[in-house]
């Protein structure tokens, strides 16, 4: 059943296999639960969505068209309720209440050195070589893990980890010659 494809799992759930539900949960459990807790922040909020998630799932693996990944399509409930549970809880803020809460936002001073930051980021990223670049990107900006590297870019997983440390190195180089070390101001 571990080998299983999700999408043959979904399948199966949409027959009322609880087997399959199981495999399906404890596959992606930890990934949606990360994805919830990103967005609303409180971790017993993202465990009642977790839950609700996979609840959904379950009433709703018989409407799953496969036009998208298993992933994306858990995912995007996950986001919809997320985003369904702040809705709710601003109609429940009152104006009092929302006097009283405090404001965390960076000052304007250390937006904009972050703004500054970021384009520095952006300029020395054109300075790496094209196959640091791309690492940097894949792992970084689209979230691929080392043996997602090595199937899209068609290198072996010790080359990714290799280039992923050259360019890692290079980039702080680059960014110390721009005065900047680690962190924001």
């Amino acid at each position: 059943m571990q080998a299983t494809s999700d999408e043959a799992l979904i399948a199966r759930i949409a027959g009322g296999d609880q087997l399959a539900m199981q495999v399906l949960f404890g596959r992606h459990q930890v990934r949606v639960y990360r994805f919830i807790l990103r967005l609303v922040r409180n971790p017993a909020t993202a465990e009642e969505l977790l839950s609700e998630v996979f609840l959904e799932v379950w009433r709703q693996a018989a409407k799953f068209e496969g036009r998208s990944a298993v992933t994306t399509w858990m995912l995007g409930m996950a986001r919809l309720m997320a985003l369904s549970t702040f809705r709710h809880r601003e109609e429940q803020l009152d104006e009092g209440a929302a006097e009283q809460i405090e404001d965390r936002s960076d000052t304007p001073e250390i937006d904009l050195a972050k703004r500054d930051k970021a384009a520095v980021m952006r300029e020395c990223m054109t300075r790496l070589s094209a196959e640091h670049r791309e690492i940097i990107d894949l792992v970084y900006y689209h979230e691929k893990s080392v043996r997602e590297c090595s199937d899209i870019i068609g290198i072996p997983e010790a080359t990714v980890k290799t280039r992923m440390f050259y360019a890692r190195q290079k980039l702080g180089e680059l960014l110390k010659e721009r005065g900047i070390d680690r962190g924001w101001p």
